[in-house]
């Protein structure tokens, strides 16, 4: 998954400096800027669909509950998982971790785990791809996780401990969850969850740590572009209580209030290939606001980097014919991750336009 990311200032080292106004190359377009819900208060708006993992995993009410998850993959692309097994315990080290990391000195950062010229796992910034475009108002920090023989040898092993055993442990239930999801999401299609299996290969997981400054001007900035997740399926946990995150519905953006402990999961441009357009991956974005940072944690569960992506061919029939071309995942994330984050329009290139 190499791809370079063009090198920019931390955005965190930015807002220490006390700005009245923000740097030119963050402020957004009028017509790309974030739409807070003062004006539609947010009970008015729908909420992004909650599934009981317990439920799913009961006799009594799997049935029930397997009809939500085809409502949330197949309308929202989104829901919130609450009952999901992982103990608090560890949720909170790995939180804890993630902030200690960010409030590590820079230079320290950059030396230890800054990106290396061409490639975008470490720390800095993703989809860099031209010294024009707009800024997103956040820091990450990025790397493959699993399979363990592919890590970077100056990323993963330099964590400091004890977060460095909190996250493999974390890295291991996510491992867990995300086949335990598929599986169920295969129940829910009526396929063979080996079918799913089959096309991933050997899974890569990776890990996003996402931090996003105070800003002095919030509506004028994107704490990450509105963009649809390349991969299969994303686990992405708060790592504090502040709110951010948006999806794009019927042309709203609707912010998602977290539930405590519960993680946000989606759908993202590879299942929605496999489950043959049945599940949709949806556009998604953060903003952010004046008084405090926000951190998260994204874990993606995607495709190994040789597998081939297509439809499951038990979802292909002469009444549902194949939506999408075949790809390899290399490919794919190559020409994914070489371009700015825009809405789905890479999984778009890959749409077979429907006769009629």
């Amino acid at each position: 998954m190499e791809a370079a990311s063009g090198l920019v200032p931390s955005v965190q080292e930015i807002a220490k400096e006390q700005l009245s106004q923000v740097p030119h190359r963050y402020v957004r377009p009028h017509h790309d800027r974030p739409i807070f819900t003062a004006a539609s208060p947010p009970h008015d708006l729908p909420q992004v669909p909650v599934i009981d993992m317990a439920k799913l995993l009961s006799q009594h009410h799997k049935e029930s509950e397997l009809q939500k998850l085809h409502y949330a993959c197949k309308d929202w692309g989104f829901f919130q998982l609450i009952n999901h097994g992982v103990k608090t315990s560890l949720l909170e080290s790995v939180k804890k971790g993630s902030e200690d990391f960010f409030n590590q000195p820079v230079e320290e950062k950059k030396k230890r785990f800054g990106q290396l010229d061409g490639d975008v796992q470490g720390y800095g910034q993703a989809f860099v791809v031209s010294d024009e475009q707009k800024l997103d108002w956040a820091d990450m920090f990025f790397m493959i996780t699993l399979p363990h023989q592919i890590r970077k040898p100056h990323l993963f092993p330099n964590i400091p401990l004890p977060f460095r055993d909190y996250l493999e442990d974390y890295c291991g239930e996510m491992e867990k969850l995300a086949v335990q999801i598929l599986e169920l999401m295969a129940d829910d299609l009526s396929i063979d969850p080996m079918e799913i299996r089959e096309i991933l290969g050997e899974a890569e997981q990776s890990v996003r740590m996402n931090y996003y400054p105070p800003c002095p001007q919030p509506v004028l900035v994107i704490g990450l572009s509105s963009h649809s997740d390349g991969g299969g399926l994303t686990i992405l946990v708060q790592a504090n209580e502040v709110e951010g995150l948006q999806i794009k519905k019927d042309g709203l953006w609707i912010p998602v209030k977290p539930l405590p402990n519960a993680f946000i999961i989606n759908i993202g441009d590879m299942l929605e290939v496999i489950t043959n357009g049945v599940y949709s991956s949806v556009e998604h974005r953060a903003t952010v606001n004046s008084e405090k940072e926000r951190l998260s944690i994204a874990t993606f569960y995607n495709p190994a980097i040789d597998a081939i992506i297509g439809p499951a061919p038990s979802l292909v029939t002469p009444e549902t014919p194949a939506a999408f071309k075949r790809i390899g995942a290399g490919e794919y994330f190559k020409g994914y991750l070489s371009q700015e984050l825009r809405g789905k329009s890479f999984l778009n290139s890959i749409r077979i336009p429907t006769g009629k």
